[in-house]
């Protein structure tokens, strides 16, 4: 949708992601890792000012990116991701749901059924992520290894990262029945620490925004840089755009 509007769009399969090793070859998944190949991406490319745009983990790099470098983004959007950390049971819940996936999956029917809990936009969001080999539909990643990339993230949370970044920023957070992982508190104290902070709830919505309603996001996105970073009224928890 982004590149109908006019952008040049990039999409990094990051280390032991989609098209990338299942397994770096150096073993390291930490965020300083994650971080080091998104600017090396953006260096080879020759990119301008890239705006960052991440959802979840990919949100966790963007805003660590965008934090460590604050001269390389023009502008930061962050889906369904925010600083707050400090969580030591999240390895063990994300790990024990990517370890109970009923792989090979038999159908892309099957795994849209499963993936998406009831959702057909999300479970065919992460079929397409799936690799088909000749007994059925696998993960192309490591359940091990996403969980090793959460080590920091259970760990410590990422508020002086957050203080440090200058660039104007769009936060989009779901808002569903089972809401998201970013909370109202956390949510309070981005604003707090970055009072010119844009963001935007949409209900209805849960972790996987970008799927549930990928036109609204679409267009909160282009408005947010169309308008240079002022198109979402601060604190915009209303949902209506």
């Amino acid at each position: 949708m982004l590149r109908d509007s006019g952008h040049r769009v990039v999409a990094l399969d990051q280390r032991g992601h989609g098209a990338s090793d299942r397994n770096p070859s150096d073993g390291d998944v930490s965020r300083a890792a994650y971080v080091a190949d998104a600017v090396a991406v953006i260096d080879q490319l020759g990119l301008d000012r890239p705006v960052l745009i991440g959802q979840s983990l990919g949100g966790s790099t963007a805003l660590l990116t965008a934090a460590a470098h604050p001269e390389l983004p023009r502008a930061l959007v962050l889906v369904e991701a925010g600083p707050d950390g400090s969580n030591p049971g999240v390895q063990e819940q994300i790990g024990g749901w990517l370890r109970a996936w009923p792989v090979p999956f038999p159908s892309r029917a099957a795994a849209v059924a499963y993936l998406g809990g009831g959702t057909d936009a999300v479970g065919e969001g992460w079929a397409r992520g799936l690799e088909e080999r000749a007994d059925g539909l696998w993960p192309r990643f490591d359940p091990e290894v996403m969980v090793r990339s959460l080590d920091e993230n259970a760990t410590r949370a990422f508020w002086d990262e957050w203080a440090a970044i200058t660039c104007p920023t769009l936060v989009v957070l779901g808002q569903g029945e089972h809401g998201g992982i970013v909370g109202a508190e956390e949510y309070a104290e981005m604003v707090r620490r970055r009072p010119s902070l844009h963001g935007t709830s949409l209900p209805g919505t849960g972790h996987d925004v970008h799927l549930e309603r990928p036109g609204v996001l679409h267009r909160l996105i282009v408005g947010f840089l169309a308008d240079g970073g002022s198109a979402c009224s601060p604190v915009d928890g209303s949902g209506t755009a």
